[in-house]
């Protein structure tokens, strides 16, 4: 991988990284001069603006406060979106419409940027899960489709032991697309390096259409 570190979210409700999370980054983000978002609501200019600074600030509140961030969306061309993406020191790829997300991707030109990133790359959510080879958005298709291939780890997020309607729809999807599925509830994380593989809160595999915990607190 040329990533530094790959991190892969379900959600943060309180808009707040918990401490787990906050000191697996913090020792790995020592150099903070661009932030870059890439928003999964590529049209959504108002919310974007809003929720990127209201993100940069869950990175300021456990210092770790960049020099500069942006979020790049359709308001941005693709020689200016490729260029913030080559120069950003982590690249974080927002939640929500994970497929629209991945349509301005391609459109902007800036997949192949981000594969060949050196920098700390964060999804969350929508932009977990289009960090899979295999991405998936239930809501879109059972058909899983082509994400970034940064990870072999196809993410569904939000999902809890008390969802048994979602865990059962996604034990099918598994066992009819032999697709291996993490099941991530919010406050989780996965943490990815060349060496190593780190998890945080409850997480579940979901493969063959069965489903075990992969976490201690997802028993």
């Amino acid at each position: 991988m040329n990533a530094k570190m790959l991190g892969l979210f379900s959600g943060f409700p309180a808009r707040a990284f918990p401490e787990a999370v906050a000191k697996t980054l913090k020792p790995v983000l020592t150099v903070r001069k661009s932030l870059v978002f890439v928003s999964a609501w590529p049209d959504e200019y108002v919310q974007n603006d809003r929720d990127a600074a209201g993100m940069h600030g869950m990175f300021a509140a456990w210092d770790m406060a960049f020099c500069e961030f942006c979020v790049i969306d359709r308001r941005m061309n693709a020689d200016e979106a490729q260029r913030r993406i080559q120069g950003a020191d982590c690249i974080f790829l927002m939640g929500g419409h994970a497929t629209q997300q991945m349509q301005m991707i391609k459109a902007l030109g800036i997949a192949a940027p981000i594969r060949q990133s050196a920098a700390v790359i964060l999804g969350v959510s929508a932009g977990a899960s289009n960090m899979a080879k295999r991405a998936l958005d239930i809501w879109e298709s059972p058909v899983p489709y082509e994400g970034l291939g940064l990870t072999d780890m196809t993410i569904k997020a939000h999902v809890t032991s008390a969802d048994q309607p979602l865990l059962q729809m996604l034990q099918e999807i598994s066992a009819v697309q032999r697709l291996p599925v993490f099941a991530m509830a919010d406050e989780s994380a996965v943490f990815v390096t060349a060496d190593s593989t780190a998890c945080v809160g409850e997480i579940r595999k979901i493969e063959n259409g069965t489903t075990k915990p992969l976490t201690v607190a997802a028993d």
